[in-house]
């Protein structure tokens, strides 16, 4: 019996059709272009819209077979109906399949210059990425696009932007996109000059009359100069002797960092896990906690034998290392991979977990740490880190007027 061979050949590309209509906005433009299709043997491959000050652009990749000569007829009448303009162009395939190497980048500025998106834009192109979307995540209190591209190398790619955003003066970060962006994340934040705008133990030996001492070691420390933890027990031991009523004083004191709220809510109503990881104490860290709803901290604490402060630490310190520790911790207790982790801080403390986050996010930090980082926000708004994630500002305040429509309550302020 012969044996017949079946050899596979390639698919035919199927002639395609792009059509972009472009005008004044109002309801029912979409509708009437699909209307007017509706009964033509017609497929659709993609389908884009964007409207910006009320002028529409809808562009439509078809793949209308032999009836292209119709397809143009009817959507140049639909254009002079609505008074708008139309452009159609023929070609072959559908470019928007198997695009590999994607990622977003974000580029926020206060302002976002031309000269700034034309250098983002040319490096792009330099490195062979396409961009394939953009669109605006907030106009306040900092500009925010956010490029979707493909056909690039993430890393490469964060270096080359890397110095754009050093010379334009401007922050930008690349992220793998796709499925990596969506999901259950856990966030870790830093306490200090993070989280809140103060360093605590600086607060507390205010209350010593040693602030001015306290707080050179502690810049010393951020900057990697000094090891942490043996500068901590040094800033420690000027305590000695305070009544442990100064931890409730001073956890009065601290002040959240702008935005700090709006990142947390936001992050909470995405079921998102939150966790605070500090070189400061306890009490305080946990009075914090407690006011944003975070039930996952790590903090060092102080010994109190009398009501009084020794000036000491117990147990091991929370230090560089154990604050990568504990992020690794937090992820393993939550079957989260490291991958779908976020870390944020601003010291040289915090590098272990920036860099072993999946996206590690320098706030307002020190050289060291930005140079190390995934993403660098110099702004000083916490919740711009919302923005790296593809959160956009409208969604954010979407939902708090929901949730304010929902209680009867007023919508939080902003940011």
């Amino acid at each position: 019996m012969a044996t017949l061979n079946a050899v596979s050949a390639e698919p035919a590309v199927a002639q395609t059709l792009l059509v972009t209509l472009s005008g004044a906005d109002r309801p029912g433009v979409t509708s009437h272009l699909f209307t007017t299709l509706k009964d033509l043997d017609i497929t659709v491959l993609d389908v884009e819209q964007v409207v910006i000050r009320s002028h529409l652009t809808l562009a439509v990749l078809l793949e209308a077979g032999g009836q292209t000569e119709a397809v143009i007829a009817r959507v140049t009448k639909v254009a002079y109906d609505l008074g708008m303009t139309v452009t159609t162009a023929l070609g072959s395939g559908d470019s928007s399949r198997n695009r590999t190497g994607r990622a977003a980048v974000t580029a926020l500025g206060h302002p976002l210059t031309t000269h700034s998106i034309s250098t983002i834009t040319a490096t792009l192109a330099a490195s062979g990425a396409n961009i394939d979307r953009i669109r605006r995540l907030s106009r306040y209190p900092v500009t925010t696009l956010e490029f979707d591209v493909s056909g690039a190398d993430v890393d490469q790619l964060r270096r080359d932007l890397a110095a754009v955003s050093a010379g334009e003066g401007i922050d930008i970060a690349v992220s793998p996109s796709g499925l990596a962006r969506r999901g259950r994340r856990l966030v870790v934040l830093d306490v200090d000059s993070t989280l809140i705008q103060d360093e605590v133990i600086e607060l507390l030996a205010a209350h010593a009359g040693r602030g001015a001492e306290v707080a050179a070691v502690t810049e010393a420390a951020m900057r990697g100069e000094l090891d942490f933890a043996e500068s901590l027990r040094q800033r420690v031991a000027v305590l000695e002797g305070l009544p442990d009523s100064v931890l409730d004083a001073v956890a009065a004191e601290v002040r959240l960092t702008p935005g700090a709220r709006t990142l947390v809510r936001t992050l909470h109503r995405l079921g998102f896990l939150v966790a605070l990881v500090s070189g400061g104490f306890t009490p305080i860290v946990q009075s914090i906690a407690d006011d944003l709803g975070i039930r996952h901290l790590r903090a060092n604490d102080l010994e109190v034998v009398d009501g009084r402060l020794t000036g000491r630490v117990l147990g091991a310190i929370v230090d560089r290392a154990g604050k990568a520790a504990a992020l690794r911790e937090f992820a393993a207790a939550a079957n989260l991979p490291l991958s779908r982790t976020v870390a944020i801080g601003d010291g040289a403390n915090d590098l272990d977990m920036i860099e072993a986050a999946g996206l590690g996010v320098a706030f307002n930090a020190k050289p060291v740490v930005r140079s190390h980082a995934d993403a660098s926000v110099t702004v000083p708004y916490l919740d711009t880190v919302l923005f790296l994630l593809g959160i956009s500002r409208e969604e954010i305040e979407e939902a708090d007027n929901l949730d304010a429509t929902a209680t009867g309550s007023t919508p939080p302020a902003t940011p």
